[in-house]
């Protein structure tokens, strides 16, 4: 069983990153300018923005946290990143989520202008995304393909069972594995329903796993040398753990990704990866 590291993955990203980042400002003499937009005070999103902040420093993006009172008007809050949008400083713009109950995040997703859509949640990217016309991912699934590509395996012709249909990773996910001609099966709370969860994850060449469930998938389910993703994030006690039991995966498994430390790091690049393309794309390169 190998452990797929999520930390040095990100550093090999990031090194990479980090020089074109030198050349595009040796070429331009700009670097790229991101903008993450925080509703509150949120710990979760603060700590998330902290280890952006962090991560575009190194890389030599610039990167500014604009928070926004708790309390503010969907219309407000519409302006503001109408405003961003307009500011031809700014390549990129995120914003951050879990928002407040009167900002409808349906009508939020498609504020950010296409080009500066840092997260691919537009409509427009999304399309352009389901024909293969954008290098502008949404991050977690474009960090669950980096950790496959990691792995050295082709994906072609593998069992691949995403076990969460969420807009923002497992339908985008499902989409770049069928790019790899992978044959993807996509489970949800109806194959839960209808018992049919564990049948699926016990062919599956490849699990991918983004419910928010602690444990959800246990380890006698995996077939003998799976890949595991567990994309899930979930406090229990007094520790954060993953939607797959680790301990028992990790006996079949022969690569897995530790929670924490796994996927999140290399989202957060990934993150960084699409303001460098969006600044291209501004920029003519």
């Amino acid at each position: 069983m190998n452990i797929l590291d999520g930390k040095k993955l990100a550093q090999k990203l990031k090194d990479s990153l980090k020089q074109e980042v030198t050349q595009l400002k040796e070429q331009t003499g700009k670097v790229p300018c991101l903008v993450n937009v925080i509703v509150g005070s949120d710990a979760g999103s603060c700590a998330y923005a902290n280890a952006q902040m962090k991560t575009a420093a190194y890389m030599g993006i610039d990167y500014e946290l604009r928070t926004l009172p708790e309390d503010i008007s969907q219309e407000k809050f519409s302006q503001e990143i109408a405003d961003l949008n307009r500011d031809s400083t700014v390549n990129g713009i995120m914003i951050h989520k879990p928002l407040p109950k009167q900002i409808k995040y349906g009508e939020v997703a498609d504020y950010v202008d296409v080009a500066k859509d840092l997260e691919g949640i537009n409509v427009a990217n999304i399309g352009r995304m389901i024909l293969g016309e954008t290098k502008i991912i949404p991050c977690t699934p474009a960090s669950v393909m980096e950790h496959l590509k990691s792995t050295g395996i082709q994906l072609e012709g593998k069992e691949v069972v995403i076990v969460g249909h969420s807009t923002i990773v497992g339908k985008p996910l499902s989409l770049l594995l069928l790019r790899e001609l992978a044959t993807v099966t996509v489970c949800h709370i109806g194959t839960s329903r209808a018992g049919k969860l564990i049948e699926h994850i016990q062919r599956a060449d490849v699990v991918v796993v983004a419910v928010g469930s602690a444990g959800l998938i246990r380890g006698e389910w995996i077939k003998e040398k799976a890949i595991v993703i567990d994309v899930g994030i979930n406090r229990v006690e007094d520790r954060i753990v993953g939607d797959v039991d680790f301990e028992g995966a990790s006996k079949k498994a022969s690569f897995i990704t530790p929670v924490p430390g796994g996927v999140g790091p290399v989202t957060v690049v990934v993150l960084m990866r699409n303001g460098i393309e969006a600044f291209k794309m501004q920029n003519n390169l």
